[in-house]
């Protein structure tokens, strides 16, 4: 009798309950097929297309007998991975031998149970993987005697492929390529693929950009459709736009942003009266160009945000708009959405009225010259733009009593150093100093923030279908080991019970402000925080301490602003009595997707910044290459049973100091302490100290910078004999140039 996987996979699907194998011998007719029967069922169990579970018993992936669960799996470069549920609750930790062929961002299915090592957190193993997330692959191509593979640029995806001969394709030892994947693992044996895609040599800045866009599969060509409806949309602002615009042409508008921007979605103007201050944000009417449903709407949609790298922008929008009719350009017509507040000296919202209007900007300044006027006073700066020094300095006074209004109520502001990245003409880094961000970046983001909370609090109130930018309050396990952890460093956090209010954490930030610690209170404060997020429910927003918030000020890069527009629009119709039956169904519409779409633009966030990091840490790692032997002052940034991280004081790059280089001890890590220290010498070497080290190695690919250390100084501490609780929630502090999740950009406050 020949078997067929049909057949068994067919007879699993009616069974309600899992199958025993000898129950599947019996339907098959009997011991004189067992050898075969068993060579197709551990078949279908390495493939994961059926599960085998405890006692010889055999059900599909997913069934309610299975004792499963569902969820995409995540795993560290270092082997071990997590699988969060889809149903929802605790992250499953999967150690490395029980991983079981699955790759990162694949969908799993786990058996789960409580982990005796690990203090009742959940562990499991993969017992099948319903679903690949990657088809193809980005790496580098190497080639032996023995053939071809790759090695992905992804490190998480942990393993190599395999490439026949005659699918190379044309691709040399050591180029960047893209493959199909052919084959996935099976058993011991690797997963295969052919080469595709030639990008080019690695060191080329052009083959950079394009291995990250194809590693994060970011979309980076529009189609033909999207761009010729972007054609069709016109140049210049006609008079059948302005019909129900406000017309606020003749106000003093000035656009402010950095030195390299091109699109300009937000412009500010101000008046004061009496006590007060009236503040117009004014930002690109996006929605009037476009359409629910169009193609533009579409690709903006499956983009949901644009992304930065250093030395370019993939856009959300066709340049055409994004530079062009729907960018604030200076001394052009430009179509808004206005949000304009009255606020009183205490930084209190009076009023607020919002409304579609054209504005004509003035003059489009940077935060260079914004600084020059506001902070040292030289007015000379604006050239013909001279008049509107007055302007900014009363906005100056305005942003510094909002900015003093948001402290007070709680909110945190991480006043982190981020890196930027200097390229030369040829597109190597020449540089990496640290990105200034002073009062004027400070200035735009308060009155940004300002009309976020005004529109998310007037749209809120009209009790419709809105998203909302959330932040949820810290991880209570998180807290309380990091509260154990600066113990020894002087600091405390005041907690009730597991819980902590914004304006604890902010009097953490300013009692380490100027101390040695500083950073390393900064970073591990920003580690316990969750990661701000899209969401149809009004779930707060924690950093600000702000009880209803939203993003409305940058449509032309954010989705999730377009929709705000789009749902302003309709509120304001709504409160004046003239929304119609077509209204009334977008409204109905956005409402039944916004869930969705909240999730969708969240992830694609996420991917952005992910993306956006990677460049910026592969441009680090190429700026070290050429200082091997060099000397740099730097701090430690974590501790770890394999040596010190070090981060560099100057060039925010980290890199590790091995436990084998630190030839003058032998050194054990004291984990209560987050410590090295050497068994003779009693030397410690602790997080937060300062050093000073020598770059040895740089390794691009694998991203890593190794470093010995010359001298060591100690941090002195107020509480030398404080000892935190020894904890696993708090191994280390990673410092890997990651963009603080609340930290302005200073463009429109795009990541807050």
């Amino acid at each position: 009798m020949l078997l067929h996987k049909k057949e068994i996979l067919n007879l699993l699907a009616e069974e309600p309950e899992a199958l025993h194998f000898a129950s599947l011998l019996r339907a098959f007719g009997g011991r004189h097929i067992k050898n075969e029967l068993k060579q197709i069922v551990d078949d279908l169990v390495r493939s994961g297309e059926i599960l085998r579970l405890r006692g010889n018993r055999y059900t599909l992936p997913g069934a309610d007998n299975s004792g499963t669960v569902q969820g995409s799996i995540s795993i560290h470069r270092d082997g071990y991975g997590f699988v969060k549920p889809e149903s929802g609750g605790e992250d499953i930790f999967i150690p490395g031998k029980n991983i079981n062929n699955a790759l990162h961002g694949d969908k799993v299915s786990v058996r789960a149970e409580k982990s005796r090592s690990q203090r009742g957190k959940l562990e499991g193993r993969v017992v099948a993987i319903l679903e690949r997330a990657n088809s193809r692959i980005v790496g580098r191509l190497q080639q032996s005697k023995r053939g071809a593979t790759v090695v992905p640029e992804e490190l998480r995806i942990g393993t190599f492929f395999t490439v026949p001969a005659n699918a190379v394709n044309g691709a040399v030892d050591g180029q960047q390529v893209v493959i199909e994947v052919t084959a996935w693992p099976v058993g011991g044996r690797p997963p295969e693929g052919k080469v595709v895609e030639i990008l080019g040599w690695p060191d080329d800045p052009d083959v950079e950009v394009q291995t990250v866009i194809r590693k994060f599969d970011l979309p980076h060509t529009f189609e033909p459709e999207t761009l010729t409806e972007a054609l069709a949309i016109p140049s210049q602002v006609g008079k059948n736009d302005l019909k129900d615009r406000v017309d606020l042409r003749k106000l003093p508008t000035v656009t402010i942003d950095g030195e390299t921007a091109k699109d300009f979605d937000d412009a500010v103007s101000i008046r004061q009266e009496g006590q007060n201050f009236r503040l117009w944000v004014s930002i690109a009417d996006v929605s009037h160009y476009i359409k629910p449903g169009s193609m533009l709407d579409r690709e903006a949609y499956l983009r949901g945000t644009s992304v930065y790298f250093p030395d370019r922008c993939i856009p959300m929008l066709p340049e055409r708009l994004s530079n062009g009719i729907c960018s604030l350009n200076p001394h052009l017509d430009r179509l808004t959405m206005t949000a304009e507040i009255l606020f009183d000296r205490q930084g209190r919202m009076l009023e607020s009225s919002f409304y579609p209007s054209v504005i004509k900007s003035d003059a489009r300044l940077t935060y260079t010259k914004v600084k020059q006027v506001i902070i040292d006073g030289d007015e000379k700066v604006l050239e013909e733009d001279r008049p509107l020094a007055p302007m900014l300095l009363q906005m100056k006074v305005l942003a510094l009593i909002l900015q003093a209004m948001r402290r007070q109520r709680g909110s945190i502001d991480f006043d982190l150093p981020e890196p930027e990245i200097i390229l030369g003409l040829t597109g190597q880094t020449e540089a990496i100093i640290k990105s200034e961000r002073n009062l004027a970046h400070q200035l735009i983001e308060e009155f940004m923030l300002a009309a976020n909370e005004a529109v998310a609090r007037f749209v809120s109130g009209q009790e419709m279908a809105f998203i909302y930018r959330v932040h949820e309050p810290p991880d209570p396990t998180k807290l309380t080991a990091f509260r154990d952890f600066i113990l020894p460093f002087g600091f405390t956090l005041e907690m009730q019970g597991d819980r902590v209010e914004p304006s604890a954490m902010q009097r953490l930030i300013n009692d380490a402000e100027g101390k040695p610690e500083e950073r390393l209170v900064n970073y591990g404060l920003l580690r316990c925080m969750k990661q701000a997020r899209y969401a149809a429910e009004n779930l707060k927003h924690f950093g600000l301490a702000s009880s209803c918030y939203t993003h409305f000020t940058s449509p032309i890069r954010r989705y999730p602003d377009l929709i705000v527009h789009r749902l302003l629009r309709l509120a304001l119709e709504r409160k004046a009595g003239t929304l119609d039956k077509k209204g009334q169904r977008e409204l109905d519409r956005i409402g039944s997707t916004i869930s969705e779409a909240a999730e969708h633009t969240s992830t694609r966030e996420r991917v952005a910044m992910e993306a956006e990091r990677d460049i910026v840490e592969l441009k680090k790692l190429q700026f070290m290459q050429g200082r091997i032997g060099q000397e740099f002052d730097g701090f430690i940034a974590g501790v770890a049973g394999f040596g010190c991280f070090v981060e560099l004081s100057e060039v925010f790059v980290e890199g590790l100091i091995h436990i084998s280089t630190l030839a003058d001890d032998l050194y054990s890590f004291d984990e209560p302490t987050h410590a090295l220290i050497g068994r003779r010498s009693g030397r410690t070497l602790r997080i937060g100290d300062p050093v000073r080290v020598r770059v040895v190695a740089v390794n691009p690919q694998a991203r890593r910078i190794e470093f010995v250390l010359e001298s060591h100084s100690t941090v002195r501490r107020d509480v030398a004999t404080a000892q935190p609780a020894a904890t696993e929630e708090y191994p280390r502090i990673p410092i890997r140039g990651k963009r603080p999740v609340l930290k302005g950009t200073g463009n429109g406050n795009r990541r807050r």
